[in-house]
Formats: C-alpha cells, sequence, structure tokens
C-alpha cells in the first residue's frame, strides 16, 4: 500500500467510495449518491484552501481509501482548526488503510500549523471512535440527534487532536 496525494485524476475512485458510503453507512450523511460532476466544485475547494486529498494505493494503482480536510467553520476565528474525514473501500475496512491515512492526515495538519484537528463520527462508529481514541484524539461533544437516516436518529460525536502550534497566532 503507497500514499499518494490525490487529484482530480482520481475523482471517480474517491466518488465510488463516497458513494458507497452514502448508500451503505452512516459515515456520511448525505442520502443521494453524488453525480461525477460534483467532484469539479469539492475539488476546487481542497485546492483554493491548500487542503490535501491523500490517498491509499495498491500496487495495481486502486483506491483503498482516501482522507481529506477542511474548514470547521467558516468564521475567520476557527483558521487553526480543521475537521477531516477518512473513507476506506468497504473491502478494505479492517486491514490498516484508515490507520494510515488518519496517520498522514495528522502529519499534514501538523505540518501546515493547524492547532486542532476535529473528527465528526456518527455515535455507533465504534471503529472510528476507537481508531482516533489510539492516535490521541480525545471526546469533547455530542449533539444528540443531530441528523436522520435510515430510519432512526444519528448522535453525532466530536473528537478532537489539540497540537502545540502554531508558534505564532494572529487574528484577522
Amino acid at each position: 500500500m503507497t500514499l499518494i496525494d490525490c487529484s482530480r485524476a482520481h475523482a471517480d475512485q474517491i466518488l465510488a467510495i463516497l458513494n458507497d458510503a452514502i448508500v451503505t453507512s452512516t459515515a456520511l450523511w448525505d442520502y443521494v449518491p453524488r453525480p461525477p460532476e460534483a467532484m469539479t466544485p469539492w475539488f476546487a475547494a481542497k485546492e483554493a484552501g491548500n487542503f490535501p486529498v491523500i490517498g491509499v494505493f495498491d500496487g495495481r494503482g486502486r483506491l483503498l481509501g482516501f482522507g481529506t480536510y477542511g474548514p470547521f467553520r467558516a468564521w475567520p476565528a476557527y483558521k487553526y482548526s480543521v475537521e477531516h474525514s477518512v473513507y476506506v473501500e468497504r473491502d478494505h475496512r479492517g486491514h490498516g488503510v484508515g490507520r494510515q491515512l488518519l496517520g498522514a492526515i495528522i502529519d499534514r495538519a501538523r505540518a501546515q500549523d493547524y492547532h486542532t484537528l476535529i473528527a465528526g463520527i456518527e455515535a455507533t462508529n465504534l471503529a472510528s471512535k476507537a481508531l482516533h481514541l489510539e492516535f490521541g484524539f480525545e471526546p469533547c461533544g455530542v449533539i444528540r440527534h443531530a441528523g436522520y437516516k435510515f430510519g432512526r436518529w444519528l448522535d453525532l460525536e466530536f473528537h478532537q487532536l489539540v497540537f502545540e502550534g502554531p508558534n505564532r497566532p494572529v487574528e484577522g
């Protein structure tokens, strides 16, 4: 397995993983699979914000999973906080792909001088919660009944990892 920064050339493989998560899980809280044209603005936002899209690929160039992050909230004072996502292709869950991706996301966020990395995890996703705890994330809050999918209310748990940096944060 190899870590590679993804580009628009990987959009179809990323979309396949996202759409599978939409229709089969509560990892993504959309109801309807995204069309291919949704990837153009998605990548544009990642590029504009200098947010990485990191993929794990097998030896044949197949994307096994990807991780990324973006703004936590839109107001300027949140500029040192980012919220990340990690998605693993269904047949490769439980094989270390998520672990590789989360480690890479942490390294990249730290290198970009962010202060807080935030995960929003559906409360029954025990594997994701365990993985984040393994990397030192701490639970920091729950929004009960934040979403509704598959005929039930979903609780959203937040977990965070706080870095030492930036050395000289500024307002504005």
